[in-house]
């Protein structure tokens, strides 16, 4: 019996090991996700945002390394050597082997005083190139917060549409029911009770469409984020949303975004940048002056002083300026100078570049959000009239006024229509975020 117990107590851990295993890689993720805790979470856990944080870490070390370039440099040396050799014998004559054991201490160190303004322009590059990485992580940000917002609104969309689908087919089945009872009684042909079965056929499958449709959007939104594989979840659904708002006109949109987007001051940070590279190349043509100094000792033990006597009578002090001059370096310095004006020249042509594609985003985005504003407008007048047409529809065929091919006419104009509306309604709550977004707003969950 007790064998039976450790055997069936081995096969639970063989079989609960993975288990365990997978539910530590989702320990402390929530069910339910807002859409600020999506944003919350991409920020912290993207592997392309924290791979550019790494890059932003090295250059706040690279900018460390050019300030200490500046302070004087101290090394130290230590020698110990063993040396074996024949000499010739001038008492018994022929050669004797003579062995002896030095050693060797020094210290030295070396201090740039001046160098063009080399130092201070290196330092001033890496402070910019810090700046630029900096902004590297706030347009990644911006960009999975674009993709996440837009993959949140369509689960929100699609599960609005179920929705509505269910509604429909509880409709269609209630309308079968009624056209079976009007069948049996002999008031529809047998043509109009098959156009109802397969009328509750055709909303039966744009429901489970609706609901494939559903987890596919919730697929994306979970590898935007990154989430394990073996993790299931859901997301909340805001009390409101609002398709339409007021917005900043297109000369404002554009003259903020101008101002406050994160690739144009990359862009001005790009010729700042190449700026201070030609003030570096620059320094090449100027002399270089820099103190050095040295200080060392050493014993040997084929002498007859002591160890400390031999150590102070070795002491050996050095000082010294030097100053380097530049007369002719095979054109290496000029073809830096002119390799820098390119850069400069290369980067502003960026940043117009830069500046032009955000404004023309800019008013794309206007232009979308008055379409989809308009689009909204229509749509949602479009539903009102055929949601009443269909309702008649619907009075009307249980008192036999209609046939069942006027009623699946209608009810057509209205799924088409509602349909329409939901995809209105989403489309002008996602380009509204999209062009808010663009002057600096935050995402909200309204």
């Amino acid at each position: 019996m007790n064998r039976i117990i450790i055997f069936m107590a081995v096969l639970w851990i063989a079989g609960a090991g993975p288990l365990l295993a997978q539910d530590s890689t989702t320990a402390g993720l929530r069910d339910k996700w807002s859409l600020q805790q999506c944003l919350d979470y991409a920020r912290a856990h993207n592997i392309q945002l924290n791979s550019l944080r790494l890059s932003q870490a090295s250059s706040e070390q690279d900018l460390l390394q050019s300030r200490a370039a500046r302070l004087p440099s101290l090394g130290g040396t230590v020698t110990q050597s063993f040396t074996n050799s024949k000499n010739t014998n001038p008492v018994v004559g022929g050669f004797q082997t003579q062995s002896s054991l030095a050693s060797n201490y020094a210290l030295s160190s070396t201090w740039i005083l001046y160098q063009g303004g080399y130092l201070r322009n290196d330092i001033r590059e890496k402070n910019l190139l810090l700046q630029a990485a900096n902004l590297n992580v706030q347009q990644a940000e911006n960009d999975i917060t674009l993709q996440i917002t837009q993959a949140y609104l369509n689960i929100l969309l699609a599960g609005e549409n179920i929705v509505y689908v269910k509604d429909l087919v509880q409709t269609s089945q209630a309308q079968l029911q009624q056209g079976q009872q009007l069948f049996n009684a002999g008031s529809i042909a047998r043509k109009d009770l098959v156009q109802l079965e397969a009328q509750q056929a055709t909303d039966a499958y744009s429901l489970v469409v609706a609901q494939n449709t559903y987890r596919q959007n919730l697929l994306t939104l979970k590898q935007v984020l990154q989430l394990p594989t073996a993790y299931t979840f859901s997301i909340v659904q805001p009390d409101t949303l609002r398709a339409e708002k007021p917005v900043p006109s297109l000369e404002e949109a554009q003259r903020i975004a101008l101002q406050t987007r994160p690739e144009v001051k990359n862009g001005e940070l790009g010729v700042t940048i190449a700026e201070v590279g030609l003030e570096k190349a620059k320094a090449g043509y100027k002399p270089t002056l820099s103190l050095g100094g040295t200080l060392s000792s050493g014993f040997s033990d084929n002498q007859s002083n002591s160890y400390w006597q031999q150590l102070d009578n070795n002491f050996y002090q050095r000082a010294g300026l030097t100053l380097g001059i530049p007369i002719f370096s095979n054109r290496v310095n000029k073809a830096n100078e002119a390799r820098a004006k390119i850069q400069i020249d290369q980067a502003k042509l960026t940043l117009q570049d830069t500046k032009t594609v955000l404004t023309q985003q800019v008013e794309q985005s206007y232009l979308n959000l008055q379409n989809a504003q308009e689009q909204y407008k229509a749509a949602e007048k479009q539903l009102v009239a055929s949601e009443e047409g269909y309702r008649i529809s619907v009075e009307q065929m249980k008192l036999g006024a209609v046939n069942v091919t006027d009623l699946a006419v209608q009810k057509n104009l209205y799924i088409q229509a509602l349909q329409a509306f939901i995809q209105a309604k989403y489309g002008a709550i996602l380009n509204t975020r999209i062009y808010e977004f663009y002057i600096g707003e935050p995402v909200t969950n309204d």
